[in-house]
């Protein structure tokens, strides 16, 4: 006999697929299941329930296995506490460690539940006790792990709830569903616009993520027009895209209209763009002394906005604001994961997969990107929440400029 454990899921197990990828899961970790009860919803939008006794060959495979069940929002019934262990090196989590999800997660401690801060997957789990008593859970990635820090270990005392999201957001579709270009896109941008609206109205602060795919696919005037219409809070980038988008505010047709960039002898006007805002100490400062006329980048600064820009390998440059070491780059992008109620993810792959795994799962996100590859991607890394719309975003920001800023004219 193996270790056993009775775990329970509970939602629209038949319709989304969570069921079958439950047992699949529990499959491809070696382990075997005997489905106890299942409880299927009378209605369509009735939850059904299923109570699973999971058994793999040993406690440590079982551990591992209720980890990955637990990303697909699976609980174990049992209820003890947490068991917490020291770190014994700076930047190494212990041996069994609970990998988290991006899930709303509660950790049991001395018979008592605690929230953990701000759910981020693929982290740890640091129990911190203060002097006057009081405890906080929260995750903790490898690069910030320090020596004498307890860590959550196993999966025992750990419960996660998966998001309820708002119909607005739900209806646009899933990374399982992605929409196509054959799809109703005016009605697709109606929703996220609600999406955002909502959002706004709660309270909340709107992430935008968006690669050099906007610049080249003539978007910048949409986007412009979004962020002058107090529509993005903030922006994660990278250099890529800042740099296209200087480029052509410098060397090219007004970013203003809708001319696509490409000019004669262009393969040189990238490294002068950025070599003009390095020269100006940063891009505020080439806003401010009015070096940069137009663009993205200045509509940000022009009107208070945050942004932050992450470098890589490849990079020209890079622009003075660009964090060229990625852990922390990481961190002031984690920093800003606060009080986001709704994120855009606009023709970037690297970016959109870093900031999904930063994202907790209670914010609601879409993806919009010509190539369907990349919605899948982002499925594929646990991004659940996200919703995919497979179109030219170019034409998407038009649209939902036209939706959002009363007085946008197109073109």
């Amino acid at each position: 006999m193996g270790a056993r454990e009775t775990v329970e899921v509970t939602g629209h197990l038949m319709d989304s697929g969570i069921l079958s990828r439950v047992l699949d899961d529990i499959r491809e970790y070696g382990g075997d299941f005997v489905i106890e009860e299942f409880d299927v919803g009378r209605d369509a939008h009735d939850p059904s329930s299923a109570r699973i006794t999971v058994e793999a060959p040993d406690d440590e495979a079982l551990q591992r296995l209720l980890m990955r069940l637990q990303t697909r929002g699976v609980n174990q019934l049992s209820h003890g506490d947490a068991a917490v262990a020291t770190a014994d090196q700076d930047g190494v989590l212990p041996d069994g460690f609970y990998a988290t999800t991006n899930l709303e997660t509660q950790v049991r401690l001395g018979g008592r539940w605690y929230d953990v801060d701000n759910p981020e997957m693929d982290c740890g789990l640091v129990v911190e006790q203060a002097t006057s008593g009081d405890v906080r859970v929260r995750t903790v990635p490898l690069s910030d792990v320090v020596r004498g820090m307890g860590i959550v270990v196993g999966a025992a005392g750990i419960q996660v709830t998966v998001p309820s999201l708002h119909p607005s957001a739900e209806t646009v579709g899933s990374f399982h569903g992605e929409h196509g270009p054959e799809r109703p896109q005016t009605v697709l941008v109606r929703q996220v616009a609600d999406g955002m609206r909502h959002a706004r109205a709660a309270g909340k602060r709107l992430l935008w993520v968006a690669g050099p795919g906007v610049v080249h696919a003539g978007g910048v005037p949409a986007m412009v027009a979004l962020v002058r219409g107090g529509w993005v809070d903030i922006l994660f980038a990278g250099n890529a895209m800042a740099a296209l988008d200087i480029e052509t505010a410098l060397f090219g047709a007004s970013p203003e209209s809708n001319a696509p960039p490409g000019h004669e002898h262009g393969h040189e006007h990238r490294v002068r763009a950025v070599n003009t805002i390095r020269k100006a100490g940063s891009i505020e400062r080439a806003v401010r002394d009015g070096v940069l006329p137009s663009g993205v980048m200045r509509a940000l600064v022009t009107e208070g906005k945050r942004f932050v820009l992450v470098g890589s390998v490849r990079d020209d440059g890079p622009l003075p604001e660009v964090h060229t070491d990625v852990v922390e780059g990481q961190r002031a992008m984690r920093a800003e994961i606060h009080d986001i109620g709704y994120c855009l993810m606009m023709a970037t792959q690297l970016y959109a997969v870093a900031t999904g795994s930063l994202l907790p799962a209670s914010v609601p996100l879409v993806c919009v990107d010509i190539n369907p590859v990349m919605v899948t991607r982002l499925a594929d890394r646990g991004t659940g929440q996200g919703r995919g719309i497979v179109t030219d975003v170019g034409l998407f920001l038009e649209q939902l400029a036209l939706e959002l800023v009363p007085d946008y004219r197109r073109g």
